[in-house]
């Protein structure tokens, strides 16, 4: 095993089934062009059909686990370590190639007869639908956490999406590093995830929001969870405002509301101020592929809080990786970043 890192993320780790398709295909399993779900019974053909009517590419994924490895991209040298749960077949390998490869050091819990999670990534234009099989990464249990404790310990920063909220054994996993990291005064950071995370796993979602350094979201996780805790407004500004000013365990330090806006600067609150920073701006020619844009902005800002940089310029790295990611296919990006921490 590679030695641990000081970011740590925990989630569902994923191999991505990316396609172009059309509206019509979209339209037959009743899915938006811009959103992600769980896949239900309903959705389950859809892997083999995409398979077999598109072209596809296999890119190792999961929202948590593109982060960690963007940020590795971006620190270079081995800073970060993973945790998720995943089968025993050869999807899982490819997903530890890909993430060893960069330097994060990967720790997964195997489930034997259990395929490892898959996504649809169903790519229209410039939007992207994300239909997720998480398989063998429902399967996690708070067991190999404790028994990964010297990982736990060894990180400073910890990284989780919301997706981890309906693992069962997610759940207690995420409480135990919130709780861990409080005590010991360290960085514990979640991103919202998906507007039905806000919706409909809110209970464990603001039993761990207390623990939060940073709050991560785009603009429809931020309205929906505004919607879900009972706000009125629906004034993004005002919403990330009231988040950063949630009650929180460790009052060492301010919490940070990051809401991000695609193409329109990205709103961040903190310490009564709340502030818009510029995202690096696109051509429609250099778009090839949305997908994993958000992770790669978060990536980028992981590291640059892991370097000890400013909100400024963690938004500057961040918006460095989405742009790079943005411009090829899936969450790939090219050997080593242009852009220096």
């Amino acid at each position: 095993m590679a030695s641990a890192g000081i970011l740590l993320g925990m989630g569902n780790p994923l191999l991505d089934i990316s396609a172009t398709v059309d509206a019509e295909f979209l339209g037959k399993y009743k899915l938006e062009a811009n959103n992600a779900i769980l896949a239900g019974d309903e959705h389950q053909p859809i892997y083999a059909e995409v398979c077999e009517k598109f072209k596809v590419e296999y890119i190792a994924g999961g929202a948590t686990q593109n982060s960690i490895r963007v940020a590795q991209w971006m620190l270079q040298e081995p800073s970060t370590s993973y945790i998720g749960c995943v089968g025993v077949d050869e999807y899982a390998n490819t997903l530890k190639a890909a993430a060893s490869a960069g330097g994060t050091n990967v720790c997964y819990m195997e489930k034997p007869g259990v395929p490892t999670g898959t996504c649809a990534v169903l790519i229209t234009g410039d939007d992207r639908s994300l239909v997720a099989n998480i398989s063998a990464a429902n399967e996690y249990d708070v067991s190999h956490l404790k028994a990964n404790m010297s990982v736990v310990e060894a990180a400073q920063f910890y990284y989780i999406s919301g997706f981890f909220l309906t693992v069962p054994g997610g759940v207690p996993s995420i409480m135990e590093v919130a709780k861990h990291s409080a005590t010991e005064n360290k960085v514990f950071t979640m991103n919202l995830g998906a507007p039905f995370i806000c919706q409909f796993f809110k209970d464990p979602l603001t039993a761990a929001l207390p623990y939060c350094d940073i709050v991560f979201g785009n603009e429809t996780e931020y309205a929906e969870l505004a919607k879900s805790l009972g706000w009125t407004t629906t004034d993004l500004k005002e919403i990330a405002a009231k988040v950063a000013a949630m009650p929180k365990e460790n009052g060492s330090r301010a919490r940070i509301a990051v809401c991000t806006q695609g193409a329109e600067p990205t709103i961040i609150s903190t310490a009564g101020t709340t502030t818009e920073y510029p995202i690096a701006h696109c051509t429609k020619e250099e778009i090839v592929d949305t997908n994993g844009a958000g992770d790669a902005w978060v990536g980028g800002f992981l590291a640059g809080l892991v370097k000890g940089k400013s909100i400024l310029e963690c938004t500057k790295a961040g918006a460095y990786s989405a742009k790079t990611i943005i411009g090829r296919s899936g969450c790939t990006y090219p050997a080593t970043p242009a852009y220096l921490l």
